[in-house]
């Protein structure tokens, strides 16, 4: 077996694209979706057709690009066996109530689409605000992906709240201790993404979480295969090639182990914010990746609303 199929026989392979003709070719599990993906996808031309309609359509431009995220996750869900993750506006980052309202709207959007609530996650950043939303979504019934997990306060608190899966950065990591520190890594062992998804997964088997680990956001396939293992990884097709590329022995890395100790008490408000504070390259990162998906939310609602 080539890597990308030893990875696969340990750890649930996720898509980390809008681009379904890769998809269709890689055969994943799971897809992940953001704005920055959606960008993409809206000017392949796979999707001339429902840009234009949309263009037409005098939505307004939340409403357009909700039902844009929607039609790309429900083309793709019929494609995979399991779920496509489809992230709410990241303007919305601070506000609960409008976080939940939201979500709702992307579940009714696919509902229309006969696509069932269990193949579905919302993505919700990890601000204090987004974890609460998922709390609340989760006792609904409508399961949620905490996306732009840097730090492990917000891997406990997302724990806590009972999210279904988290998604740590890897690759944001490594960029932010590459431009701020004078860290050289010599081993995929040393990459600070890495050690950060290990202690995370390491922390939810010991406790009994049931919270799924997705690592994302890889800068390379030494990343990938030092996490093999991990629940799940999402992973963007130019990498899945290249494991798919080689026939070179995969070990496993990650193992679940049975509950060893009862989970520590739940992060109080405070606690968490505190900790986001203290930690620098948490602190700027979250607040990037916000910023970068919001940015590139308003060039769809603009590309959807004008052509360009």
């Amino acid at each position: 077996m080539n890597k990308l199929e030893q990875l696969r026989t340990m750890t649930e392979v996720v898509a980390d694209t809008g681009d379904v003709d890769a998809i269709e070719k890689l055969q994943p599990q799971d897809a992940t979706t953001n704005p920055s993906l959606l960008l993409k996808a809206a000017q392949l031309p796979r999707f001339a057709g429902l840009v234009g309609d949309l263009q037409q359509s005098g939505d307004m431009e939340s409403d357009a690009c909700d039902r844009f995220a929607v039609a790309v996750g429900s083309e793709i869900v019929r494609i995979i066996p399991g779920r496509i993750s489809t992230e709410v506006d990241a303007r919305l980052s601070f506000d609960t109530d409008a976080t939940v309202n939201k979500a709702r709207q992307l579940m009714a959007l696919y509902a229309e689409e006969g696509i069932a609530a269990d193949r579905i996650l919302i993505k919700i950043a990890a601000t204090w605000e987004g974890i609460r939303a998922a709390e609340i979504l989760e006792r609904e019934g409508i399961q949620c992906n905490l996306t732009l997990v840097f730090g492990f306060a917000q891997a406990q608190a997302c724990a806590d709240a009972g999210a279904f899966l988290i998604s740590p950065f890897v690759g944001r990591i490594l960029d932010w201790h590459l431009a701020n520190t004078d860290l050289v890594i010599n081993d995929p062992n040393d990459d600070p993404g890495v050690q950060s998804v290990c202690k995370i997964y390491e922390h939810y088997k010991e406790h009994g979480y049931a919270t799924v680990v997705m690592g994302a956001s890889f800068r390379n396939t030494g990343e990938i295969e030092a996490l093999a293992g991990c629940d799940r990884l999402t992973i963007s097709p130019d990498l899945m090639e290249s494991l798919a590329a080689s026939d070179a022995s995969l070990p496993r890395r990650l193992s679940p182990t049975t509950r060893t100790s009862e989970p520590p008490v739940p992060l109080a408000e405070r606690a968490f914010r505190w900790a986001v504070n203290e930690d620098e390259m948490v602190t700027e990162k979250l607040a990037d990746g916000i910023r970068r998906f919001a940015a590139d939310q308003e060039k769809l609602e603009r590309l959807l609303a004008t052509g360009h």
